[in-house]
């Protein structure tokens, strides 16, 4: 996949935006950024588009911003021109797809029936828009799609919300939604940057799922370890469960045989999505990792890992829910 949808995806949420004035692009840009959300699509809807572009992309060049609404090869230009990293348009139109292919520029062009998909597929691309997604189908129809065409992996944009973002990113198939209930125009005309912010940092929380795991605490033996661990299952009536390296008692409390990370002890944090909430934390936060703990499934894919920090004495991790 194109290193650009690479970084969308890690992102995971990507506000489509319509600019009016240039003026608003700014303030926008640094609403989004201090929301948790580095990344927009400017539509091409208005004659602000380019200039917005520009506008973002010279003060915000840590944001991933792409022109959406692209529908012909000048578009494309003043897109690429102002700044943009990617392009998305509303339909598969060849002739824009081919110029961007050409120019290498990444495009995931609109689709919305197997008859689009095997166009994309014609082009090599990897990533289509799957527009408009709740009006043409919703999740139902993007699983039901991908299932002959297992390579395809889709950005659905349109009717996405905070009540419906997770159960489509849940979805393997899906890199990433866009959505503009965050960014609506009336905000965006009215000023509301601090609203904007606001539904940018809820948006970002609901997709990744903070909660509470476990705590874990450090013995100095395994027979230490064995007494913690039995005395809080018989006061609390959940079962011990002894691992290679620690006892669990219930999924409340892990007792590690030997000192490992923190003073006192760790803390572990659910999150729904790994590299998403790691990308968060690190690219907009500015958390160190302890790359040397962390540990893979068997697919390869993230499932815990430390940060460096320690709060209250305590070792921080995230695990995969």
């Amino acid at each position: 996949m194109d290193a650009v949808l690479e970084k969308l995806s890690k992102i995971g949420i990507v506000p489509v935006v319509k600019i009016d004035r240039v003026e608003d692009a700014v303030p926008l840009a640094r609403a989004l950024c201090a929301g948790g959300l580095p990344c927009a699509e400017v539509t091409f809807r208005t004659d602000a588009a380019s200039g917005a572009i520009k506008a973002i992309t010279e003060k915000f060049p840590q944001m991933c911003v792409g022109a959406g609404t692209v529908l012909n090869a000048a578009q494309v230009d003043a897109a690429i021109g102002a700044g943009a990293q990617f392009i998305v348009s509303p339909g598969i139109n060849p002739k824009t797809v081919k110029y961007c292919l050409d120019k290498e520029i990444p495009i995931t062009p609109g689709t919305s029936t197997p008859s689009d998909l095997e166009q994309a597929i014609e082009f090599g691309l990897e990533v289509v828009k799957f527009f408009p997604a709740e009006q043409s189908g919703g999740l139902a129809k993007i699983k039901a799609m991908s299932a002959p065409y297992v390579n395809m992996k889709f950005l659905p944009t349109g009717g996405i919300s905070a009540k419906n973002l997770t159960s489509y990113l849940d979805f393997d198939k899906v890199v990433a939604c866009g959505g503009s209930w965050m960014v609506s125009g009336d905000l965006i005309n009215a000023g509301a940057w601090d609203r904007i912010e606001q539904l940018a940092r809820e948006a970002v929380q609901l997709m990744l799922g903070f909660e509470l795991a476990h705590v874990g605490i450090n013995a100095e033996n395994e027979e230490e370890a064995a007494k913690a661990a039995e005395r809080f299952s018989f006061l609390f009536g959940v079962p011990a469960k002894p691992g290679n390296l620690s006892i669990f008692a219930g999924n409340i409390l892990e007792v590690m045989k030997t000192p490992y990370f923190g003073k006192q002890g760790h803390i572990a944090i659910r999150t729904n999505y790994m590299d998403r909430a790691v990308n968060y934390l690190e690219g907009v936060l500015g958390v160190e990792f302890r790359w040397e703990s962390a540990k893979k499934d068997e697919k390869g894919k993230l499932k815990t890992i430390y940060l460096k920090e320690e709060i209250g004495g305590f070792a921080v991790h995230l695990v995969q829910k």
